[in-house]
């Protein structure tokens, strides 16, 4: 596969785990309306590893056998799954579905942070560099942080301590079990198994609430757990496995994007002329962050003269 074709399908994968994902905020936001966080956290959980243990079985995939590799799945699955999927169901009872895909952009940042910590990342080219901090002021440009006051302040920690709970996650699959002879869809199944099991602890508070379901509700589970749930982290595994933790993380710089795009249309929520150009400015960022490498250039010999 040449460069180009290579760099083409790495953009096509980035693009619809961005759409996915950004759909995330908005399915969370219809599912509040008739399940207490709790109940919309475990339920995606559960919907997506059913979705994708059957995606495991039909490829002819198995899960895991070894207890190392489940202890480091159960890492994973707290920091990747357990914990931001419960802090953005929390954080969205207050704040709109655009907010929280734009807070959920600051995981790249998160990720670099980490990155440089732990010296996976070394030596971080300037565009790459400033395509981040220019993707950061796009975010700052949509969210206005000097806006939000009261609970909206703290529904927006909860979406920041996601992001970078995300960041946590990813640093940990790439560096603990990508890599290691074992299918990403198998790890993706059987992380989301194991975020399941961790989900079902906080079932006491306020996950036996009882509820109706309704149609829409029904639907709006279903797409949530199976399709951006299921579909989208076993795309996030692929992506780590093939291009590390931090370019992963960088898709989240488009989500303010889609999910300010979709509560838009959608929930009718606010979409100013600063979130418009907040929008560009983030996407420019991402472009930057996506920049290919370029080879270094190899000294041309001068002709030998000939006497």
């Amino acid at each position: 596969m040449t460069g180009a074709v290579s760099r083409t399908w790495a953009w096509i994968r980035v693009s619809v785990l961005a759409l996915l994902w950004g759909s995330t905020f908005l399915w969370i936001e219809l599912a509040l309306d008739a399940l207490t966080p709790v109940q919309v956290t475990i339920s995606r959980c559960a919907l997506g590893s059913a979705a994708l243990l059957i995606a495991c079985l039909t490829a002819g995939r198995r899960l895991p056998r070894d207890a190392r590799t489940w202890g480091h799945l159960l890492v994973a699955a707290f920091f990747c799954n357990a914990l931001p999927f419960a802090m953005f169901s929390i954080g969205q009872q207050t704040i709109d579905s655009g907010v929280a895909g734009v807070l959920n952009a600051t995981t790249p940042l998160w990720s670099v942070l980490i990155g440089v910590l732990s010296k996976s990342e070394r030596g971080i080219r300037p565009v790459r560099l400033g395509g981040l901090l220019l993707g950061f002021a796009g975010v700052v440009m949509i969210f206005a942080p000097w806006q939000l006051t009261g609970p909206v302040g703290w529904a927006a920690l909860a979406i920041v301590v996601a992001a970078a709970s995300y960041a946590v996650g990813f640093a940990y699959i790439g560096h603990h079990l990508v890599g290691r002879g074992i299918p990403t869809i198998s790890l993706s199944t059987a992380q989301l198994i194991a975020a399941t099991g961790l989900t079902a602890l906080t079932l006491p508070a306020g996950g036996l609430t009882p509820i109706e379901i309704s149609p829409k509700t029904l639907i709006t589970v279903v797409i949530l757990g199976v399709v951006a749930t299921g579909a989208t982290f076993h795309l996030t595994y692929r992506i780590i496995a093939a291009e590390g933790a931090t370019n992963a993380a960088t898709v989240g710089y488009l989500l303010p994007v889609v999910s300010v795009a979709l509560g838009a249309v959608v929930l009718d929520e606010a979409l100013s002329l600063r979130i418009a150009a907040g929008m560009v400015v983030v996407l420019v960022g991402v472009g930057l962050t996506r920049r290919p490498e370029r080879p270094p250039s190899v000294p041309v010999a001068a002709p030998l003269s000939v006497r």
